[in-house]
């Protein structure tokens, strides 16, 4: 095989129950076919990869990958079809997308399947009867058959540059999230349940509450004058506000800050305990935390915007009191890193807002604003953009936002574009090439039978707040989704750099992170805008460096010939700090 050929490399079932592993090129050519046990494709995958570093055709990364990683196999690149399936199906820069949406076999829910969870075997069943009822097809015949309907669209699409670095971002992630999830989190479990004595009171009997929240709850209820109330029943919780004269419509936490009783402040503890307790108590440790490792679940493109989500142990939603329990091994250290202003800095480049980016330029952003003369405040700021970025009308939002108007014209029209767009029921596209939904059938016949003759009163005000609705999302799906695919560009180029690091001695592993990533740097954690390396503790500054020239190479990529800079608040340590 030539080496200056590009080549890709599909596997899937073969007819006989092996894996098949076909050899193409860009155009399509077969270049040679091979087939495998399943034992052995763990050996096969190794010597190709480190022969030809072929860029990998999977029908599924999320199936596929954990089985490679285990064995200590990792891919430097590949393609994930049931992702870029979903990207195009629904992209407005594909021109012809019947063959695509036809395919309907290839149209899986974003959340992993439960075998996933348990290590992936159950999805390499031999039996190809089996295989079809496991989500998207493995057949290898299918396989290429959805291979060539990707490659017809992306030919044929406005910008394919930009739809061609969405898939190879998004498969990037795919591959990244495996990774997070074999390499784990470094977890201190001491420090964790120091954490829950400290705020809940020691660790109770099973069934039982612990012993601070049983005395903050009698607090609510002799407040109350109900000394059996249940606080975990909404409903009654709510009739027992009303009996003590507390007017509210729900137990939500903004709500019930806005009132004077005595049993507000401590029922906001409680609330505060059991949310603890439930999502993050002495039961996620058990279910969760084995060997010093947290592996959740990582959903890639699990929001509609193209923003991961997690299908287990609630890695995006890790309160930050629990921070100190990320704790580097002994001779490691953790390599925190976000960004700052992402968003807002991801619009001003979309927009070539010169006065924006130059607002932001090596510095926090908000404050750039201030130093504008555009508000008085940091907060103010922060709030004006926001507004701008989510849709908000009123208080400060709706005081600050004109004025960003004046000064930001660029940025503020690209915003309001898309929520114009929105509102009349089309469809935007992030900088990258994801499209948002269209609107559903019901939202474009209340809108039209609003606009009627006919309508009944009080129909075209709800169809006016159902299309602003609708236009604050897509005013924040551009941002948010090309902000999605900034971060996935920086991890990507972040992990191929980590790759390149010289492993240290085997005395030094830390060994609970697996065969692929006990003896260097890598990534451990990852929140929309924030990273964490897990690095032995001489290599952490090269670390750091590199999750800065990451950072402004994604930059780069993205927004080729733009001055907009992505500055990082950075930390190395060896616990995670609150942020």
């Amino acid at each position: 095989m030539e080496a200056d050929r590009p080549v890709w490399t599909a596997l899937g079932r073969a007819a006989d129950g092996r894996i098949a592993q076909v050899d193409l090129t860009e155009d399509g050519t077969v270049l040679a076919t091979a087939s495998v046990d399943l034992e052995g494709l763990a050996e096969a995958v190794a010597a190709h990869e480190a022969a030809v570093r072929p860029r990998w055709v999977l029908p599924d990364v999320r199936t596929w990958y954990p089985r490679l990683l285990a064995a200590g196999v990792t891919l430097e690149r590949c393609l994930d079809l049931r992702l870029v399936h979903r990207i195009l199906r629904h992209s407005q820069l594909v021109a012809d997308v019947r063959a695509l949406r036809a395919a309907t076999a290839w149209d899986t829910p974003v959340d992993p399947a439960p075998e996933v969870e348990r290590g992936g075997e159950a999805l390499f069943d031999l039996d190809p009867s089996a295989a079809r009822d496991q989500g998207v097809p493995h057949d290898i015949d299918e396989v290429l058959a959805e291979l060539g309907r990707q490659r017809e669209a992306l030919d044929g699409a406005r910008d394919p540059g930009r739809l061609r670095l969405l898939a190879a971002a998004e498969s990037a992630g795919a591959l990244i999230a495996a990774e997070l999830q074999a390499a784990g989190i470094p977890w201190d479990v001491a420090e964790h349940d120091r954490i829950l004595t400290a705020a809940l009171g020691p660790r109770p009997a099973a069934g039982s509450p612990p012993a601070r929240m049983v005395e903050v709850g009698a607090e609510v209820r002799a407040a109350l004058g109900d000394p059996q109330l249940s606080l975990e029943s909404p409903p009654r919780l709510l009739r027992a506000l009303h009996r003590a004269g507390i007017d509210v419509r729900s137990t939500s936490q903004w709500e019930l800050q806005e009132q004077e009783h005595p049993a507000i402040e401590p029922l906001l503890r409680y609330k505060k305990m059991s949310r603890l307790l439930t999502a993050n108590g002495w039961a996620w440790i058990d279910e969760w935390v084995h060997e010093g490792r947290y592996r959740p679940v990582y959903v890639p493109g699990g929001v509609v915007t193209g923003r991961w989500a997690s299908s287990g142990g609630g890695a995006l939603q890790i309160p930050r009191q629990l921070r100190p329990a990320l704790r580097a091994d002994p001779g490691w250290m953790l390599v925190s890193a976000d960004v700052s202003q992402l968003e807002p800095r991801v619009l001003a480049a979309m927009a070539a807002d010169e006065a924006m980016i130059t607002a932001g330029a090596g510095r926090d952003l908000y404050a750039g604003i201030v130093d504008a003369g555009i508000v008085a405040t940091r907060q103010e700021a922060k709030v004006g953009v926001l507004g701008a970025l989510y849709g908000g009308t009123t208080g400060d939002s709706g005081r600050v936002v004109p004025r960003l108007r004046q000064r930001f014209p660029a940025a503020m029209a690209l915003v309001d574009g898309a929520a114009a767009t929105g509102e009349r029921g089309g469809t935007v596209t992030t900088w990258l090439g994801r499209s948002s939904p269209a609107p559903e059938q019901e939202w474009t016949r209340a809108q039209a039978e609003a606009h009627g003759a006919d309508a009944p009163a009080g129909e075209g005000e709800r169809a006016r707040r159902a299309a602003r609705d609708r236009g604050r999302f897509t005013r924040n799906f551009v941002v948010q989704g090309t902000a999605a695919e900034w971060a996935l560009s920086w991890m990507a180029g972040l992990r191929l750099a980590l790759s390149r690091f010289e492993e240290v001695p085997a005395e030094r592993a830390a060994s609970a992170s697996g065969p692929v990533f006990a003896r260097r740097p890598h990534l451990a954690f990852f929140l929309h805008d924030e990273v964490i390396v897990h690095a032995p503790a001489e290599q952490a500054e090269a670390a750091a460096a590199a999750i800065r020239e990451s950072a402004q190479a994604a930059g780069r990529l993205l927004f080729p010939g733009s001055p907009i800079d992505f500055p990082l608040d950075l930390e190395i340590s060896e616990r995670s700090a609150q942020k």
